[in-house]
């Protein structure tokens, strides 16, 4: 795989994979060079089997200050048709993460703004370094919310916390977050990234076919009734039951151990 540019990708445990943006300059804003190497990361990550859990955090004091958006002051004639046709490719490439199959993690490490507060909505789990700071300033600036944030959002934190955020632009910081319901977690920062791997560590070390099925069942937040959740799980559960990995898990158990999960 070609060198990186402004994107780290790390291996610091089995089974997990840490994706460290790195333009700490520009608070980690998502520059050409690091949504191309994103890209990148994401397809090789998807292509790897041994992974099993994944981190997204930033370098320095901040997790992501969101798009540059510096080129649009200096194409202030841009057409709507061509504007848009750079504006998609840029999301879908960011929401990426969103087709790997194992559980990923957002490590708040400081401010989420805007586009990279959406990033961190696309991950399966949040967690915020006490003090981190999340809003969604978008019209603030005269822009209407991008990054699939009106969809992700609202699936976050319920639409009437999601209007409040969006038409105020208000910032709030990691306490609010958690009763929000934003993040799951609020965590010394001294101790944060390595309380993210830890967890990380704890979901790569789950048996794989049921953390990919149980992500898949969740999505979009979940099912959209009782009745298609349990046509679901009567056709996901004996999947797994018919799996060398649940006859691991029921030894383990028996025998007072973690198990060792193979994935098949």
């Amino acid at each position: 795989m070609p060198e990186l540019a402004h994107l780290r990708l790390l291996r610091p445990s089995d089974g997990v994979v840490l994706l460290v943006l790195d333009n700490p300059d520009q608070r980690n804003a998502m520059s050409p060079e690091m949504t191309s190497s994103w890209v990148a990361a994401i397809d090789q990550v998807a292509a790897d089997r041994s992974v099993r859990a994944v981190v997204v955090t930033g370098e320095g004091t901040a997790f992501c200050s969101g798009g540059d958006t510096a080129w649009l002051a200096g194409e202030p004639d841009a057409t709507v048709d061509h504007l848009r046709d750079r504006m998609l490719p840029f999301y879908r490439a960011w929401l990426s993460i969103r087709r790997l199959e194992v559980p990923t993690i957002a490590a708040i490490n400081g401010p989420a703004i805007g586009a990279g507060l959406c990033l961190a909505l696309a991950c399966d789990l949040r967690h915020a370094a006490a003090g981190a700071k999340m809003g969604v300033p978008f019209v603030k600036l005269g822009l209407h919310p991008g990054m699939a944030g009106t969809a992700l959002l609202p699936d976050v934190v319920g639409a009437a916390a999601a209007r409040d955020l969006f038409l105020t632009g208000r910032i709030v910081d990691a306490d609010e977050a958690l009763g929000l319901g934003l993040v799951s977690r609020v965590v010394d920062p001294e101790t944060f990234l390595d309380t993210v791997l830890e967890t990380a560590a704890q979901v790569a070390a789950t048996a794989p076919i049921a953390s990919r099925l149980t992500k898949l069942a969740l999505a979009g937040g979940g099912h959209a009734d009782v009745e298609t959740g349990l046509q679901w799980e009567a056709l996901a559960q004996p999947v797994t039951l018919a799996t060398d990995d649940l006859q691991e898990g029921l030894r383990a158990a028996r025998e007072r151990r973690a198990p060792v999960f193979r994935g098949r």
